[in-house]
């Protein structure tokens, strides 16, 4: 092999090494296809479709703080122990709450298919009284001669102790709803204006889980029926359910409701009617009237004494009534009030100006009265916690949005 040999086959070997670097250099992979998150307007604004999916979400909420100072019996005020001297005084009731919600939805061959959920955090004290027992102190020994009666303090400290609560997780498939929800005997019929402490008079309790089935004529009638199993003392007792049955029928001058609910618990029946109407553009106002029989609720005899109120009979007495309006003053500034009154003479009275600093940011100050005219008589049942005939006392809340 000679020299010119040699130098033509390295050329040749370098020329086939360059040639399928070259040749590595050109592939390139094909790029995964971009998939953008899509607006879903079939549900109104701010959903989006899931990607890879038809259906449509929407994710939302508020964020909330409320400073309360008055009567604890307004729904407003607080009270704690003094640190120097124990004893009792009036404080702010203070709290902050992030409101989580997401909304779906997705067209199906048996309907619309929806579900809704709510989650609330809260860092707050009790709205209400400081709380005092007084227990036995045996002091170490097992002679009731011995036994002492002790007054043990429990503070009104704020915090973040038992305030998460799941407020709505339920699934609708066309009119039928099940999951966590508020009482239709509540919801259907609405609540009782837009004032933040609209329950001075109560007009029904709200956590429960239900299976609903809503029918919507599609002309201004509608109508529901719900299956409910109530919360807390309300709780169903056995596999009857709490019963609640609506109809409605909503016209461009306004609505009329009714609604009653049967108590599995106390086979006590309760209703109520409502009517609303839109007199002029910037101004709405409702009537609402309560009845509900409550001879179990006040029977002495009951292993569990209802205290003479119920699941949906929770006002005072037999009846009550509650009555209010919104009057828009300005695209920013609106009027807020109602006033309730029961059987058993308590008279709630709030009123409060609610303004729109900016899209999405509101600063609503309320001011709420309540008379107790049963304050001082044998049976009195306190709603609010009230520690005189008159309480009043006011909010100022901050709401952001989103």
């Amino acid at each position: 092999m000679n020299i010119k040999s040699l130098l033509l086959g390295s050329a040749a070997a370098l020329v086939a090494v360059s040639g399928a670097r070259a040749a590595d250099a050109v592939v390139v992979a094909e790029p995964e296809p971009a998939e953008y998150v899509r607006i879903c307007d079939v549900y109104g604004a701010g959903y989006y479709y899931i990607p890879g999916t038809e259906i449509c979400l929407r994710i939302g909420g508020y964020l909330r703080y409320d400073m309360g100072v008055g009567d604890v019996g307004a729904f407003t005020g607080a009270t704690n122990w003094d640190k120097e001297d124990g004893d009792e005084q009036d404080t702010y009731w203070k709290r902050a709450r992030l409101s989580l919600r997401t909304w779906t939805g997705q067209e199906t061959e048996l309907g619309t298919l929806k579900t809704y959920t709510e989650t609330r955090f809260n860092f707050l004290n009790n709205q209400g009284r400081a709380e005092r027992e007084t227990v036995v102190d045996d002091q170490g020994t097992v002679d009731p001669a011995d036994d002492v009666l002790v007054d043990v303090f429990t503070p009104n400290n704020a915090g973040n102790a038992d305030t998460v609560s799941l407020n709505f997780a339920w699934i609708q498939l066309g009119g039928l709803r099940v999951g966590k929800d508020e009482s239709a005997f509540v919801t259907f019929s609405g609540y009782a204006g837009n004032v933040i402490n609209d329950t001075l008079v109560p007009f029904g309790d709200f956590d429960t889980n239900v299976v609903q089935y809503y029918f919507d004529a599609g002309n201004g009638f509608s109508a529901v029926i719900s299956l409910e199993q109530g919360a807390g003392d309300f709780t169903i007792d056995s596999y009857v359910p709490h019963v609640v049955g609506g109809v409605k029928w909503t016209q461009g001058w306004g609505a009329i409701t009714g609604v009653i609910g049967y108590d599995s618990n106390y086979e006590e029946v309760a209703g109520k009617v409502r009517l609303d109407v839109t007199p002029m553009e910037n101004l709405s106002l409702f009537i609402m009237a309560g009845y509900g029989t409550d001879d179990n609720y006040t029977d002495d005899d009951y292993f569990f004494d209802a205290g003479g109120r119920g699941i949906y009979k929770l006002w005072s007495g037999n009846w009550a009534v509650w009555g209010g309006g919104t009057y828009t003053i300005n695209e920013k500034t609106s009027f807020n009030t109602q006033i309730s009154y029961d059987e058993g003479e308590n008279l709630g009275i709030a009123a409060n100006i609610a303004y729109d600093v900016v899209p999405g940011m509101t600063i609503t100050a309320e001011v709420d009265y309540l008379h107790a005219g049963e304050f001082d008589e044998p049976g009195f049942d306190n709603w609010t916690g009230a520690e005189d005939e008159d309480s009043i006392g006011g909010i100022l809340r901050f709401q952001r949005s989103f």
